[in-house]
């Protein structure tokens, strides 16, 4: 089957990344993929992003350039969807690069396999050169998956009795769509979600794949983290955002019909609870610990999460995780906020705190 017959639309969601969009943009053109169209999304940007876009744009016939009002990420793939016209479709952030052969590799597979959704791998890539790169491998370790072995999974697809045991890996810039199956799915992406975006698309898309394939030991995607990331910003409105996200995957699971998701969306929900707690912790301790212990009191005390520190199933958690859980739901708010405190600052200076905010 002649790959260069099937076109690929690459969706690049663009906000004030001036300083990074060229790299971006230019490991896209040197795809060695054939039949390829850009489309950059400038999401309201008011550095020189926009300008950038349409300089490219300008440039080069493949790319195709959209502006609009600031709407958050969501809105953004989504506005690049609804100018997609490739059979397949991909998705690179601003501020990350990719390899030459990625989309060639990806799409080969796919069709090959005819799976309907292709996956790789990718690398973490820090700007402070002290910091190790490191890869990131995708949980799915077979390199194709018939529907029935992609139902095999479902069980454990959310979270498979570990902290945050997700065997989907949710990035969307890691995958290869067929056009139809996001378009198909586009409904339940809520712009209101600004974390775990990408959850509520890949979460649907996989329950409705056919056929899944991996391409093996394969890290074409670059994934920029610099030391503003690193350091972050205190989110006063992170536990609203957690709570947002697990009922958008509670009413995807319902909607779809094909298993009963809600314990493991539960057992989701409680480890994004924990970061929540460590985000008011390391984040916002400045504020004092009467302020921050107040808080951590408000996230535990929640209904919600009360009733998912009684009733989760995780089973192969860590003892640190275990004993965490046990502190807050006794309320034990003082020995949260020494422990997350210590231990971020130590692991913060020996760089070991790696996650984007």
């Amino acid at each position: 089957m002649e790959s260069s017959k099937y076109k690929i639309s690459v969706i690049v969601p663009v906000y004030n990344v001036e300083a990074y969009l060229r790299r971006c943009i230019d490991s896209i053109l040197a795809q060695t993929a054939e039949n390829l169209e850009i489309i950059l999304v400038d999401d309201g940007s008011t550095d020189g992003s926009g300008a950038i876009c349409d300089e490219y744009g300008e440039a080069h016939e493949k790319i195709r350039v959209c502006h609009k009002a600031n709407g958050g990420l969501t809105s953004a793939w989504k506005a690049g969807m609804e100018l997609a016209s490739g059979d397949f479709a991909g998705f690179v952030d601003s501020d990350d690069w990719i390899e030459p052969d990625m989309y060639e590799r990806m799409l080969e597979l796919a069709l090959r396999t005819d799976a309907d959704m292709a996956v790789c791998g990718l690398v973490f890539d820090f700007e402070d050169p002290k910091i190790p790169k490191r890869k990131e491998i995708s949980n799915f370790k077979k390199e194709v998956y018939d529907r029935k072995e992609i139902e095999e999974l479902f069980p454990s697809l959310i979270n498979d009795g570990c902290f945050f045991g997700r065997t989907l890996q949710s990035a969307r810039v890691t995958k290869l769509f067929r056009t139809e199956l996001i378009r198909k799915n586009m409904g339940f992406c809520d712009d209101r979600v600004s974390l775990g975006e990408d959850m509520q698309i890949t979460f649907p898309a996989l329950l409705d794949t056919q056929k899944l394939c991996v391409v093996q030991d394969f890290f074409p995607y670059h994934y920029w983290i610099n030391q503003k990331s690193i350091t972050g910003k205190y989110d006063s409105g992170y536990m609203e955002k957690v709570k947002l996200l697990a009922e958008r995957l509670l009413s995807i699971s319902r909607e779809k019909n094909v298993f009963d998701f809600s314990g493991q969306i539960r057992n989701d929900f409680l480890s994004m609870t924990v970061l929540t707690v460590k985000n008011e912790i390391y984040r916002n301790y400045k504020a004092g610990r009467k302020a921050v212990t107040a808080n951590v009191r408000e996230i535990c005390e929640d209904p919600k999460v009360r009733e998912a520190l009684r009733n989760h199933t995780m089973d192969r958690l860590s003892v640190s995780i275990k004993v965490y859980l046990w502190l807050m739901g006794k309320g034990c708010y003082n020995l949260c906020y020494w422990m997350v405190l210590v231990f971020f600052k130590v692991n913060y200076y020996l760089g070991r705190e790696y996650r984007r905010g």
